[in-house]
Formats: structure tokens, C-alpha cells, sequence
């Protein structure tokens, strides 16, 4: 059976090869495929969208790479641990989340990262809608298995709040603040929405299901009329658009980071990197819990991940589910 060539090999060795040709010779004997496969390969990298030069008596020479959300791009050099042991890429799904959920109950290997180009029934918080056009943002999905207790769930969206965030800055210079318990704000306004979801027994977490959608590149008319929350895109506070492909591998950096530092150190540095995010700690808040709306001043979070409010009649409440608004 002829070896198939595979696309993460070849712009491996171009990229190995830092700007420089290389002959379809060497390529065919470092791969051990034929000059026919090696050919072939590079006439379908061509039509993904990379540029390859091809010169006589030289060789081939990578030349630019497509801003895409392709695989090879995502993984190429991505340096984490855990987070992009394996990526999925999608044109149009309902859900990332559920693509995430069908590869957790299907032993995937911690890590495992579901992406699509658009989503045709997005889901935020409390079953909201959460618009997913093409072309334009980021709605991943990424599986992970921790070995804690299930009442320890809830703090993995802290670490995706911090991961966002940290992404936004490297990749826009734009400062983000977060807003509990899963939203990502610019300029006051959502840029990003988490969703996260677990799956457990008793006394084990089988998977943890961390949601992301972030609106990179949406402008003003794409958004829906009926928002609940003003909404923003990177873009539209950068002034100029910004690489998904960039973006995305920044933030599988910034995850996988913290989630070491989780494993490693416990919630606390995730915790403390999120207080430094939120700009209503100290600040007084209105949170709807639904049956009741609580009053008074943000004290921070527990390490469980409620929000602690020193009501104005005193008592601190730690706060499990709500919307909070500044007063």
C-alpha cells in the first residue's frame, strides 16, 4: 500500500525549513512517499489556500499560509500539553458543545477540540441563543477530563474567562474585563459568551465541556436586534480585523496554561487572575437570582466559584446563579 502524505508532515518540513526550497526529491525521501504523492499534496495545499512556490532545479517553498481555521494551522507548533492533543474542524454544526459531548462519551483523549465555522444552534447561558454566522468569530469547544470532585465543575469556567481575555489582549492589544459568572465584556459591551457543561458520577467527573464563543470579527448589522446585553466584536473596538487562526491558537495557549496552573496550584491562581478581570469587585451590584434580587457591594468570588455580595442588610451572601448589573 502507497503512504499516504500527510499535510501536518509536509508544512512541517516547510516550515523546518525556514523560507528555503526544498526538491521534491528530498521531500519524497524525508516522507518516504513517491514524487507523484508529494506532487499531489502540494496541488491540494494550493487549493486550501497556501502558497507554494515551485522553481526548477530548486524545489518548493512555502510562501504564505492561509488566515483559515485549518487543522494543520491550529496544531502546527502549538506547544501546549494537553489542550490541541487532537482538533476537529467543522464547516457548520448545531453545536460544538454537542460534537464535544459525542467525542467525551466516545473516549476521546483529553484535550480534544471541536471548531466550526458556524453553528446553527448556538446555546448561551439558560438556554439563550448565541448567533454564529460564518466566516467571522470562534465557537470551540474543548473536551478535558480533571480529576475532581463534580462540586469543583463550576470553576473551569473561570478558567476559560481568564484564558479568553489574556487571548483578546495578545492578539488585539484590547483590555478585556470579565463579568460573572460567564461573560467576557469590551468597552462594557459581550464580546464572548462561555457555556460549559460536565459530565459526572457521584464522586468523579467523567468529562468537563468548556463552551467558547467570541465574536472576532461581527460587525454592527450582523448582530440580532433582540440582545439582551449589548454586544461588541474585537473588530468593531480594534477598528480593524483580527486573525481567527491567530486568535484561536493564542487562546488554546492561554487554556492550556491555566489549566496547569489548576492542576498544579488549585483554583486560587485562576480565581485571582479573574478578580483582577472584573471591574465591579468593591463595587456595588444589583444581582436577579429570578426569585429574588439581591443589593449591595462585590466582595469577590468563593473558591467555588459564587459570587460573595455584602448585602445592604448586612449578611454576605455567596451567590451561586444570576445576572449582575452595576447600580
Amino acid at each position: 500500500m502507497t503512504k499516504k502524505v500527510d499535510n501536518e508532515e509536509l508544512l512541517k518540513l516547510f516550515r523546518d525549513k525556514a523560507g528555503a526550497y526544498i526538491s521534491g526529491e528530498e521531500i519524497s525521501q524525508l516522507l518516504g512517499v513517491s514524487r507523484t504523492a508529494v506532487w499531489k499534496k502540494i496541488k491540494l495545499l494550493r487549493q486550501m489556500g497556501y502558497t507554494i512556490d515551485a522553481v526548477p532545479s530548486r524545489g518548493y517553498h512555502l510562501a504564505a499560509s492561509p488566515d483559515a481555521l485549518l487543522v494543520e494551522e491550529i496544531r502546527s507548533d502549538l506547544g501546549t500539553r494537553v489542550v490541541g492533543k487532537e482538533v476537529i474542524f467543522l464547516e457548520q454544526t448545531d453545536s460544538t458543545n454537542v460534537r464535544a459531548r459525542e467525542q467525551g462519551d466516545g473516549g476521546a483523549p483529553e484535550g480534544t477540540v471541536i471548531i466550526a465555522d458556524s453553528q446553527s444552534a448556538g446555546k448561551g447561558r439558560l438556554g439563550r441563543t448565541w448567533e454564529s454566522p460564518a466566516g467571522v468569530n470562534l465557537y470551540t469547544s474543548v473536551l478535558l477530563r480533571p480529576v475532581i470532585l463534580p462540586r469543583f465543575g463550576t470553576q473551569m469556567t473561570f478558567l476559560s474567562a481568564v484564558a479568553v481575555a489574556a487571548a483578546i489582549e495578545e492578539v488585539s492589544g484590547l483590555s478585556a474585563t470579565v463579568k460573572w459568572p460567564n461573560d467576557v465584556l469590551l468597552g462594557g459591551k459581550k464580546v464572548a459568551g462561555l457555556l460549559n457543561e460536565m459530565n459526572a458520577e457521584t464522586e468523579r467527573v467523567n468529562y468537563v465541556i468548556l463552551g467558547i464563543g467570541v465574536n472576532l470579527n461581527m460587525q454592527p448589522g450582523q448582530f440580532p436586534d433582540d440582545l439582551r446585553y449589548p454586544a461588541t466584536s474585537v473588530a468593531i473596538e480594534k477598528g480593524s480585523p483580527v486573525s481567527r487562526l491567530a486568535f484561536a491558537r493564542s487562546l488554546f495557549r492561554h487554556l492550556d496554561s491555566f489549566y496547569q496552573a489548576y492542576l498544579e496550584q488549585g483554583v486560587t491562581p485562576v480565581l485571582r487572575a479573574w478578580e483582577e478581570l472584573c471591574d465591579v469587585v468593591g463595587k456595588r451590584v444589583s444581582v436577579d437570582c429570578q426569585s429574588q434580587v439581591f443589593r449591595g457591594v462585590v466582595e469577590g468570588l468563593d473558591p467555588d466559584g459564587a459570587l460573595l455580595l455584602r448585602t445592604d442588610e448586612g449578611p454576605l451572601e455567596k451567590i451561586l446563579a444570576g445576572d449582575v448589573k452595576p447600580e
